[in-house]
This record gives C-alpha cells, structure tokens and sequence, in this order.
C-alpha cells in the first residue's frame, strides 16, 4: 500500500474565516483530521463527512495525548494510505511544535507539507486594534514564548535583548506574567512601558486588558484573565484608543442562540459573527421529507398547466426542483406557468435553479403576496399551484380562493421537531449564557416551548432579548408568553440581524 501524505496545516488563532485558501483545500481533501484543544471547530465542517477526526487537544495541565504520541498517530494513519491534515493553531512552525511532528515524519519516512497559518501574535493584537510595528513608533517586534519546555534547566530566552526590541509579543504568558514582566523591568524596559493582555483573541469573546509593566499583573489578576491570551508590550499599545476596529461591532461580545434548522443556520451565523455575535446553534426543527410525495410528483409532473406557481420558502423550491430532479428535468418543466417568490431569500434560490420570480412582494408575508397579487388583477380565473410545508397557514389559499383562484395546495415538505438537546438548551439558559434568542418560524417557537415543556420559561428567558422574523412568528410567540423584544421590519435573516445591530436596548 502506498504511503499517505500529512499536512500541517496552520488553523490561524481562533477566527474561522483566517484559515488560509491552501488550508481549506487541504481539509476538503483529507481522509483524517487531527485536531488541536484551541481549533475552532467549524473548520471540521470543511472536511468530507466521511473523514475520521481526532482530537489530540492539550492544555498547560492536561494533554490527551502526548507530543510523541501525536506523531506516531500522524505516522500511522499515513502508512494506512489515509491523506492526513495535522491542523494546529496559528502558524505550524511559531511555538506550534511543527517541527518536532515534520522531524518525526520525516524519520518515519512520511511526505508532508507544511502550509503556514496566521500566526496569533501578529492576528491578536490586530482584532484588538494594536499593530504590532508602525512607523515612528516601532519598527522591530519579538515574538516569544511565555511557556518553555519545562524539563529545561534555565530559560532560552534572552530578556536583556529582548527588552531592548519595539514591541514585544509574548505568547502563552499569562501563568508567568509577573516573572515576565519583572525580567523586562530588571532587563530596562521603563515600568510605564504600555501593555495589553488580549485573551481569546479574534473571537467573539475576546476580551483585552491595558495598562503598563508595572501594572499590567494587577490588572490581569482583577479582570481573572486566563489562558489563551497574548501579551503585547510596547508603545504601539496606544493606538488601540483609535484602532479598536474588532470590539466596536455593534453586537461584539452579545451571545446568541440560533434555532434554525442546521441546514439553514450557517447565513444567519456568519451574519451574526460579522457584527461580533458570539453563536450557539440549536437547531429545533428539521425538514423533512413530504409524506405525501406521490401527490408533490403529480403536481410537479403538470406544472406547465399552472397559470402560477407560488413559492413561500426556499425549503418549497428544494422540494420541487428536488422531484425534477429525480425524473431528469429542469427549470424547463415549469412552461408558461408564473412564479412568485415570498420574499428575498426564496426568490434567490430560485434563481439558483435558473428561474427568476415573475413576483416578489413589498412585504414578505402570505397575506401580502395574496393582496398583491389580487390588486393586480391576476388571480380571478387563473391556477395556482401552492408546493408548502405541512404547517403552513390557511391565509394564502383562502384569500386566492376568495378572489376567484383555482388554488390546488401539496405538501412539499414537513417541519418537525428536530432532535434537539434539551440538557444543552437548559444549560444555555440556566447559565445565563445567552442574551438574545432567535426565532425564523412559528415553528421554531413551538419547538422551544415544547422542549422546555415543564420549565419555569419566564425566568429561563429572563433578561434574554428574544428577536424574530416578523409578525407572524411574533403572534405565536406572543401566545406561548414569549415577550418580543426585536421583530424585523424587512422579514428576512438579513432584516432580523440588521434590526439586532440598530437594537440599542440589547
């Protein structure tokens, strides 16, 4: 059997979107991913499903593997043939202990390739606003390590030279921060020299700590600031007063829990990541296939016959085109019959497969896309063909039947309670680790509550901002005594997220 390759692969510091585009390519093609404690893992979802994952985390007090042990696992799953992706945070080669796995590997006889990754002590500093050199300021910077090998006799680092250096960036330093910081005042460097400790850096619980040598240890110990975190040192410190681009997102810092099905939740979790949001994804519904899918084909193979078709989700569009598929036809099938879209997001799926809706509504409710329709006198008469969950309201059929439609209505797909852990949810809310709660369907709302069925709900949510989609899902959370804090005004993912970030009372 042919041997396999390794690659270390640099993850970046904690942000997901750092990963380089050789890293990700990397990780789409691997049989085996072995991981570190400080990855994020959403990375994981780069690779195929099928990929076997390895956790090797290893903390200052805990290894779930030792460093000898880790290579003889990137060894063997690569004498079995497998491609194997040693992703390690940051930069492989930058206090990552890559060299020591490339060794092992290459004794071993294993190819590898090392694909460097944004390194944390230039990253951090920057999503903290501190540029690690600037003109007049700084034009050198060390990087060090806070944390030697322990079996040494004395430390490797220089202090007296390293003092002497612009900036300073020490990583792993928070245990040994007052040894640190007393070797830089004993070495010369001015006790009023600026500081910050900046911990979990380019994540959305980043938290960052300023002050000086002298005061930097108090500071840090007041605020119970651990590891991870990077120590800069330095007058470039300053500029973090103007620079502070990463903490000032309107939602930085602000917990949410996204209840979307899991298929849908990663738009609306990167919208929220951008404006800082920190996310827990819950998913409580799921679709799934329409039960009955013989009168879906039926309906689908008679499109054509239809003078429109009226599309109120993306899930309906993936249902129909679905069925076309699997009887190897396309957008072709819909004939001279109309299209309209919800809103938006349907209406881009649509174009997905190749269609552009012939409506879309002002407002993105079913009752608005009926008296639009009506207004413009294209109803009275006319077929429609409604392709819909099965949960879906009477609002729509009826004000089309009432104006004259012909209206025929098949359950495309379901929406059912997906297997939701309550212990996590409980968890979330009995922790207080959540301070907005999201709601994109009725149906979401319903799951919560029944999930919760038997739970004190008022105090859980107590102080939790919950925000929804529009009217609708904020009439059903309103009868399971939900109190609406935030409801979209433009009923969409991008109008809800948007409403959060103008939200001043969050």
């Amino acid at each position: 059997m042919a041997k396999g390759t390794v690659f270390l692969v640099g993850a970046g510091p904690g942000d997901p979107g750092l990963i380089t585009v050789r890293g990700a390519k990397c990780l789409g093609s691997a049989d085996v991913i072995v991981y570190d404690r400080l990855i994020n893992e959403r990375l994981l979802d780069l690779a195929p499903t099928e990929a076997e994952r390895i956790f090797v985390g290893k903390s200052s007090v805990t290894h779930t593997l030792e460093q000898d042990e880790i290579a003889r696992v990137l060894i063997n799953k690569a004498l079995e043939g497998k491609t194997v992706v040693r992703l390690k945070g940051g930069d492989p080669f930058i206090f990552g202990r890559g060299g020591e796995e490339a060794l092992a590997l290459t004794d071993a006889g294993i190819g590898f390739e090392v694909v460097p990754g944004v390194t944390a002590g230039v990253a951090v500093p920057a999503y903290a606003g501190i540029p690690a050199t600037h003109r007049g300021i700084s034009t050198s910077v060390v990087l060090v390590t806070g944390h030697e090998d322990p079996t040494k006799e004395c430390s490797d680092v220089d202090w007296t030279k390293v003092a002497g250096i612009g900036s300073v960036v020490v990583y792993m330093g928070v245990k040994n921060l007052p040894i640190i910081t007393e070797a830089l005042i004993d070495a010369g460097r001015a006790p009023e020299t600026p500081c910050a400790v900046i911990h979990n850096g380019t994540t959305p619980r980043q938290e960052t700590v300023e002050g000086n040598l002298g005061s930097i240890v108090d500071a840090v110990k007041k605020r119970g600031i651990e590891p991870p975190a990077i120590l800069l040192v330095g007058d470039v410190v300053k500029l973090r007063a103007k620079l502070n681009w990463f903490e000032r997102r309107p939602l930085f810092g602000k917990r949410v829990i996204v209840t979307r099905t899991r298929q849908q939740a990663s738009r609306q979790t990167a919208l929220l990541e951008e404006a800082g949001a920190a996310v827990v994804e819950i998913p409580l519904i799921e679709i799934g296939d329409s039960e009955g899918e013989n009168r879906l084909r039926d309906a689908v193979a008679s499109l054509d016959l239809y003078d429109w078709v009226v599309f109120t989700s993306a899930n309906g569009v993936d249902a129909v085109f679905g069925i076309l598929e699997k009887v190897e036809e396309d957008a072709r099938a819909f004939g001279k019959a109309k299209i309209a879209a919800i809103g938006p997001a349907t209406a881009d799926r649509l174009r997905e497969r190749g269609i552009s809706a012939d409506f879309v509504p002002e407002r993105y409710l079913s009752g608005e896309i009926a008296d639009a329709l009506i207004a413009k006198g294209w109803v009275e008469g006319r077929t429609f063909l409604l392709p819909r969950a099965d949960i879906a309201g009477r609002e729509l059929p009826k004000r089309l039947r009432e104006a004259g439609a012909q209206v025929d209505e098949v359950v495309a797909y379901r929406t059912v309670p997906a297997n939701a852990s309550r212990e996590q949810l409980l968890g979330v809310l009995r922790e207080r680790q959540a301070d907005i709660i999201t709601f994109a369907s009725s149906s979401c709302v319903t799951s919560f509550v029944e999930l919760l069925s038997g739970e004190d709900i008022e105090k859980l949510i107590e102080g939790v901002c919950v925000a929804t989609i529009g009217p609708v899902t904020s009439a059903t959370a309103k009868e399971h005594g939900l109190p609406v804090t935030v409801e979209a005004t433009e009923h969409t993912i991008v109008g809800m997220v948007e409403e959060l970030k103008r939200c001043t009372t969050l």
